[in-house]
């Protein structure tokens, strides 16, 4: 699954996208400093089932330290989005088409509004970034309504004398997007439409369009530099009915991920705390800087970026962890490696859908699954909960 990382020019998305995977990134305080899209890995954490095994996991596709299970997700880091950006405004277009795989979007936003809508410096506090939300959220709208408009009259008109339900052709319009029906019906409910499709105006389908990306492409705030926002700034965006907001200082995480890399702390990803490896290792210029990150952290619990993934991975999306095996008494593949690989899949899936996360030709020739804590068989459509080890049995 990935994750687009959208916002604004100068907001700290870079910064952010750079923390979570610590991936190269150029990072300035200017607009439009990312033109190319950058790609990295993140991980969410689980509390490893080898803990339960009682012996050491053989990790492949998502490592474990100290009992804790990185699951890897990928990060999509693209241009920033300024006003105007569906009529091709800055690198809008570019922006756009990088999205459209994205299961979600980290939106990343200066929450000490001291920068524009174009993304240039400001005095703190002169700029509501609650202002950035609806604009972004209304720039998606157009861009899927731009999708949906091109030659719409021509294929609704059709649509309509074929008696063609409208999921299965915004589905088939939108195929590119990775919208499945489901939420395109729940979209379709969200939003009051003429029961012909051809009398949709182009205003509806900008609502239609703000109704599908709430439902197929579900935004998490990230109110970024924190450290900067007083605490009446957060407060206004935290309370935002209808979103999921985490409060994040992008620079500080980075700050102490290069520093761990670098040997001069020792930090995890989301920990509350640091520790300084040798104090006299540190010059005066980097003492200080830990020093305000120390202060940070003992307010806030923690930078917020960690948080923010999993926020966006576990609640927004409903995603759980599942770990298909090949024996399910030892929970080993057939090398004999412990709990080899951990998948992060929709809640609700079945064991089949587990089994297609595998290998296709699994799910093609599915016969059953066996649960590796209970060792109860169970059937193609049973419902997978998180943290099931699982046996998938294929035909030959």
């Amino acid at each position: 699954m990935e994750l687009g990382v959208v916002g604004k020019p100068n907001v700290g998305k870079s910064t952010f996208f750079a923390a979570a995977t610590l991936a190269p990134a150029v990072i300035a305080n200017y607009p439009f400093t990312t033109i190319e899209a950058n790609r990295g890995i993140a991980y969410v954490r689980k509390r490893c089932p080898h803990l339960d095994l009682g012996r050491p996991c053989q990790p492949s596709n998502a490592p474990c330290q100290d009992g804790t299970r990185l699951v890897p997700v990928e990060l999509l880091d693209v241009a920033g989005l300024v006003p105007k950006a569906h009529e091709g405004r800055g690198l809008g277009n570019k922006f756009l088409d990088d999205l459209r795989q994205a299961s979600a979007f980290v939106h990343v936003v200066d929450a000490s509004g001291a920068t524009d809508f174009e993304g240039n410096p400001v005095p703190p506090g002169s700029h509501d970034p609650l202002e950035d939300v609806r604009f972004l959220e209304e720039e998606l709208a157009h861009w899927i309504a731009g999708i949906l408009a091109r030659q719409w009259d021509k294929e609704a008109r059709r649509a309509d004398l074929e008696g063609t339900a409208p999921e299965k052709v915004l589905h088939d319009r939108l195929t590119g997007l990775g919208l499945a029906e489901t939420q395109i019906h729940l979209a379709l409910r969200d939003t009051a439409l003429d029961a012909k499709m051809a009398r949709w105006s182009h205003d509806d389908l900008v609502r239609l369009g703000r109704s599908l990306q709430r439902r197929g492409k579900p935004m998490i705030l990230a109110a970024n530099k924190a450290d900067l926002a007083t605490r009446e700034q957060l407060a206004r965006l935290t309370s935002a009915d209808g979103y999921r907001v985490v409060a994040t200082s992008a620079e500080y995480e980075l700050a102490l991920r290069r520093a761990a890399k670098a040997g001069l702390v020792e930090y995890e990803p989301g920990a509350r705390m640091f520790r300084v490896r040798e104090p006299s290792a540190l010059s005066p210029v980097q003492g200080k800087a830990l020093d305000r990150v120390r202060t940070f952290l003992e307010d806030r619990g923690s930078t917020g970026v960690q948080g923010c993934l999993e926020e966006a991975v576990h609640k927004l999306l409903d995603r759980i962890v599942v770990y298909p095996v090949e024996d399910e008494t030892h929970w080993t593949d057939k090398k004999g490696n412990v709990l080899p690989d951990a998948f992060l899949v929709p809640r609700g899936s079945t064991a089949r859908d587990v089994a297609f996360k595998v290998h296709t030709d699994l799910g093609n020739h599915f016969i059953r699954a066996i649960n590796g804590r209970t060792k109860m068989v169970v059937g193609h459509d049973h419902p997978v909960e998180d943290g099931d080890i699982l046996k998938i049995v294929a035909k030959a």
